[in-house]
């Protein structure tokens, strides 16, 4: 098969192919017991969830491969097209005098999952006997299993529970496999523990423990606190009384704000992450008056998109050699950010005289729907490569796979590039860097951390056990909103895995360094070149790369460059 409705399948059907050779001819057992390598051999833990993501992937590819078959054969009729229509994402969803007589909850189905933005803001008021209710982030059942996994469960309970009896908010999370986890409480049953989830509170603190004050959320000074009520607290919710709550969807997690105020913040768990919520539920004892959630994932019209042909991936060639391949880590219902690349540094001479390739790597959905609009949008803009593996974040190291896979592989590239969807990336200034350094063996270029040792605080987002990592610091890595590795890295890398030899480490950019240092031991002269102006939390004036910048942002960024000619930050005169 050479062509793919247009030519872009050819890449994206190698990789499945070959990644999914070259993981499955190692099922879990064989390949633990048969490399026992090192004190660092590779985590059976990795493999499973690595080889459950795969069958969960697997599953979706077949539904997606019979609805393309379908329409191949003619089978979409204009009924069939119309309701196609009406499964598009839609960018936001309203409904008003939600509750309904004689139902004690309400569902409100999200087609495409939430995604970085995204926000659920319910208005109602808590009545009934006792005013407590719940709201349920749901994902998608798995085939045989009767309840699908909760991705965020908010429960209110305004008369406490049996640890306490003031009011209190739990929440928490539920999976078939693994049952309730760990309660997070706002209050928190201890006082220390109350960390932050992007710069957030897990729970705001509102009561002094010194004078035992009760501080309303609206006032100002001006205005006169309870004081010398001994227990009584401010809290959110109130039975009878109205309340505007808005959860919105972080990097790190998912903030609760009431009335206009942070309340809650809540950290995302390994494998339930955002873009697999399918369904908000609430229940209990509530007047639902309205639901409304906005800034959902959708995807652009390509019937609609001005000047479609020059946001087309440059066809793959033998016959035109490459620099710098440069694959984007995304996720599936992350539409609006790659449109955003595409219009942005995609743009660059570099990148469209196919001198520089750029590749999104997406993992497939567990929403048939989201994998439909993904497809459309590969088939059209011929730049995505799909992983055959659910795109969960503990896996993404197998994305860096992935790349030095295709940079090798499917193309022969001087240079191996790992980016985000979210960083914006100045190609002629890498390029010309990559120039300037002028070492094509041994290089990694990137934002170097020489100096740098484990998480093991386990509320820590980069936790790691001394089981996974048992020295005391890392090895020389680079931070991973932008690096690059010359050929005979990238290509190591691949050759390893084939061996059996290369630890398949959670933080992915870590795992690079780590994976450099043991071919340094084994002889390799490593280069390791710092370039300061790669930014990774946000932008500064003369960046190579801005990271955390969102499609606005981009088209901003993009715009200074073109009309300055220089690397200027949005918001600077």
């Amino acid at each position: 098969m050479k062509k793919w409705y247009g030519g872009a399948l050819v890449a994206s059907l190698f990789m499945l192919l070959v990644l999914r050779y070259v993981v499955m001819k190692n099922p879990v057992e064989e390949s633990y017991l048969m490399n026992p390598f090192s004190s660092n051999a590779t985590n059976p833990l990795e493999w499973v969830h690595i080889t459950e993501a795969i069958k969960e992937a697997g599953s979706a590819w077949n539904s997606l491969m019979a609805l393309v078959q379908e329409k191949k054969l003619g089978y979409a009729n204009d009924n069939s097209s119309k309701k196609a229509k009406e499964k598009q994402c839609p960018h936001f969803l309203n409904k008003m005098n939600a509750t309904e007589p004689d139902k004690s909850d309400y569902k409100l189905r999200v087609p495409c999952g939430l995604t970085q933005g995204s926000s659920i803001t319910i208005i109602g008021i808590p009545n009934g006997l006792l005013g407590d209710f719940r709201i349920d982030l749901t994902g998608e059942a798995l085939p045989g299993e009767p309840d699908p996994p909760i991705i965020l469960h908010y429960n209110v309970r305004l008369h406490g529970d049996k640890m306490t009896e003031d009011p209190v908010i739990v929440q928490n999370t539920w999976t078939i496999a693994h049952d309730w986890g760990e309660e997070d409480r706002c209050p928190p049953s201890t006082p220390d523990n109350n960390r932050k989830v992007d710069e957030l509170d897990q729970c705001i603190k509102l009561v002094s423990k010194d004078d035992n004050r009760t501080v309303s959320p609206h006032s100002h000074g001006s205005r006169k606190s309870s004081v010398g009520l001994q227990g009584v607290k401010y809290f959110p919710f109130k039975h009878g009384s109205l309340f505007v709550a808005t959860l919105r969807v972080g990097s790190e997690g998912i903030q609760m704000t009431v009335d206009g105020k942070h309340i809650t913040s809540f950290a995302y768990r390994e494998t339930l992450e955002p873009w697999l919520v399918s369904e908000v539920r609430i229940s209990g004892d509530l007047k639902l008056i309205s639901v409304l959630a906005s800034g959902l994932p959708t995807s652009e019209d390509s019937d609609l998109t001005v000047n479609l042909e020059a946001l087309k991936a440059i066809p793959l060639s033998h016959q035109m050699p490459v620099d710098l391949f440069i694959g984007v880590f995304s996720t599936a219902n992350n539409f609006k950010r790659r449109m955003a690349l595409r219009r942005t540094w995609m743009q660059y001479p570099e990148v469209r005289s196919g001198t520089v390739a750029v590749r999104f790597l997406v993992g497939m959905h567990k929403n048939q729907i989201v994998n439909e609009e993904l497809w459309n949008e590969a088939r059209t803009y011929g730049d995505i490569q799909l992983m055959p593996f659910v795109d969960y974040y503990s896996l993404i190291t197998w994305k860096t796979l992935a790349i030095c896979t295709f940079g090798t592989e499917v193309v022969s590239a001087k240079f191996v590039m790992k980016t985000d969807d979210d960083a914006f990336l100045r190609v002629g200034e890498v390029v010309a860097s990559l120039s300037r350094i002028s070492m094509t063996r041994g290089l990694l270029y990137g934002l170097i951390n020489s100096d740098s040792q484990p998480h093991r605080s386990t509320d820590s987002k980069w936790f790691i056990s001394p089981e996974e990592w048992s020295e005391e610091k890392y090895p020389p890595w680079a931070h991973g909103p932008g690096y690059v590795v010359s050929y005979d890295i990238a290509k190591a890398v691949y050759n390893r895995f084939n061996e059996g030899r290369l630890k398949m480490f959670k933080l992915e950019d870590v795992a690079m360094g780590i994976w450099i240092d043991d071919m340094k031991k084994e002889g390799l002269e490593v280069r390791y070149e710092k370039e300061e102006r790669i930014f990774t939390e946000g932008c500064k004036d003369g960046y190579v790369i801005a990271h955390y910048q969102g499609p606005r942002e981009m088209m901003c960024l993009w715009q200074k460059l073109q009309e300055t000619k220089r690397a200027r930050c949005c918001g600077d005169p």
